[in-house]
C-alpha cells in the first residue's frame, strides 16, 4: 500500500510554478496577479484564502484580498466583478464560496469573465472541459489528475466510481477520467444509488466526495484499489490542542490496508487544490486558454 503524498507533489509543481514565474519577470513580463474575493466571517473560507495568499507568495504571484462584510448585497458583489472583469491587471480571480444566502451562486458564478475564471465553474469553462477543449479545469479535480499523474497509476481501462456529484467535483471529475487519455469508464453515485456498497466495491479507482465522514468503510473497497479521499470534515476532539480534527469521507484505518493507493486527509488532495488555482492562474497570465 503507498500512501498518496500531495504534500511533496504540490511542492514539486510549486518550484516548477516559481521558476516559469522568474523567467517571465526576468524576459520583463509582470507576475501573475490573483485576487480573491471573501464575503463574510465564515472561518473556513477565511482559512483557505490565507493558504492561497501563501501560495501565491511562494511561487511569485501577486495577491490582493478584497474583504467584504457579511451584508454586502448581491447588486455590489456584482458590481466589484465587474470591476475585476474590467481590470488588465488582473490575470484571475474567485469568489470564495459558500457565499451569504441572499447571494445567488450561481448568478455570481456566471458574472465572472471566462477569461478570468480560475476557479473554471463558468459555465462556458465546464463546455469547454466537456467538449475537450482546453479549459480553466475546477481545482480539486485537476489536482487529483495530478496526483495519479505524478504517481504513474494507471488509469486505462480501470473501473472508476465517483461517490458525489457536484459541480465542483463530482461531475468534473467524472468527465475528465472518461476522457481520452485517461480512458477510465465511469460510474457516479450519489445518495439515490442502489445497491452503493456494491457498486462502490466494483471500482478500481474509488474517488470519495461526499462530504460525509468516513463514510466510506472496507467492505465498500476491493482489494487493490486506488482510493482517492476529497472529503474533509472537522469534527471535535479531546486529544488535539485545537480541540478537533479533520476526517476524510474515508474510514482510513480500516480502508488502507486494502488498497495499492491511497490518499491521507489531510495532506492528500488538499493542497493540490490550492496549487492547481496557482496552474490556472499561470495560464490565465500566459494566455494559453483564452489568448490575450
Amino acid at each position: 500500500m503507498t500512501i498518496i503524498d500531495g504534500k511533496e507533489v504540490a511542492a514539486a509543481m510549486k518550484r516548477s510554478i516559481a521558476e516559469e514565474v522568474a523567467r517571465m519577470v526576468a524576459d520583463g513580463a509582470k507576475a501573475p496577479h490573483l485576487v480573491a474575493i471573501l464575503v463574510g466571517e465564515d472561518g473556513a473560507s477565511q482559512t483557505y484564502v490565507g493558504h492561497k495568499e501563501k501560495c501565491c507568495n511562494e511561487v511569485g504571484f501577486r495577491s490582493t484580498v478584497v474583504r467584504l462584510p457579511g451584508e454586502t448585497t448581491e447588486a455590489e458583489l456584482l458590481e466589484r466583478i465587474a470591476g475585476l472583469n474590467a481590470d488588465p491587471d488582473v490575470d484571475g480571480f474567485i469568489v470564495q464560496l459558500p457565499l451569504p444566502g441572499h447571494i445567488s451562486e450561481q448568478k455570481v458564478i456566471e458574472a465572472i469573465d471566462p477569461r478570468k475564471d480560475v476557479d473554471g465553474f463558468h459555465p462556458v469553462n465546464t463546455g469547454r472541459m466537456i467538449s475537450g477543449l482546453p479549459s480553466y479545469l475546477p481545482a480539486t479535480p485537476d489536482g487529483i489528475l495530478s496526483l495519479l499523474r505524478y504517481y504513474g497509476i494507471e488509469t486505462a481501462g480501470k473501473h472508476c466510481v465517483v461517490i458525489g456529484r457536484s459541480n465542483i467535483v463530482g461531475r468534473p471529475m467524472a468527465n475528465l477520467l472518461s476522457q481520452k487519455g485517461w480512458d477510465c469508464t465511469v460510474t457516479v453515485c450519489h445518495s439515490r444509488t442502489a445497491n452503493l456498497r456494491e457498486v462502490v466495491a466494483s471500482g478500481d479507482i474509488v474517488v470519495a466526495a461526499l462530504g460525509k465522514a468516513e463514510f466510506v468503510t472496507a467492505d465498500m473497497v476491493k482489494e487493490g484499489a486506488v482510493v482517492i479521499d476529497v472529503g474533509i470534515t472537522r469534527v471535535p476532539s479531546d486529544k488535539t490542542k485545537s480541540g478537533w480534527k479533520l476526517l476524510g469521507d474515508v474510514k482510513y484505518d480500516d480502508v488502507a490496508p486494502r488498497c495499492s493507493y491511497i490518499t491521507p486527509v489531510p495532506g492528500g488532495v488538499g493542497p493540490m487544490t490550492i496549487v492547481s488555482l496557482m496552474q490556472n492562474t499561470l495560464k490565465a497570465a500566459k494566455g494559453e486558454i483564452y489568448p490575450k
